[in-house]
């Protein structure tokens, strides 16, 4: 299964199943594609955007745990 940590990027992610962007979105984070998205981790990102990295980590993990 697909693990999901703070120090990924969105992109890793998004690059990993695209149908995760759902996910991030209901957090706020809309700038998928942006080019942060490819060079700031998962926690880097939550933090300015001023999100709880830990909550979205599990939802992610969640997304991914119930594909399976």
């Amino acid at each position: 299964m697909f693990q999901v940590t703070k120090e990924m990027t969105i992109a890793s992610v998004i690059r990993e199943d695209p149908e995760s962007a759902p996910v991030f979105m209901n957090y706020g984070m809309h700038c998928l594609y942006c080019p942060h998205a490819s060079a700031e981790s998962i926690g880097m990102a939550a933090g300015v955007h001023g999100i709880d990295a830990d909550a979205l980590v599990v939802d992610l993990n969640k997304y991914f745990a119930e594909k399976q």
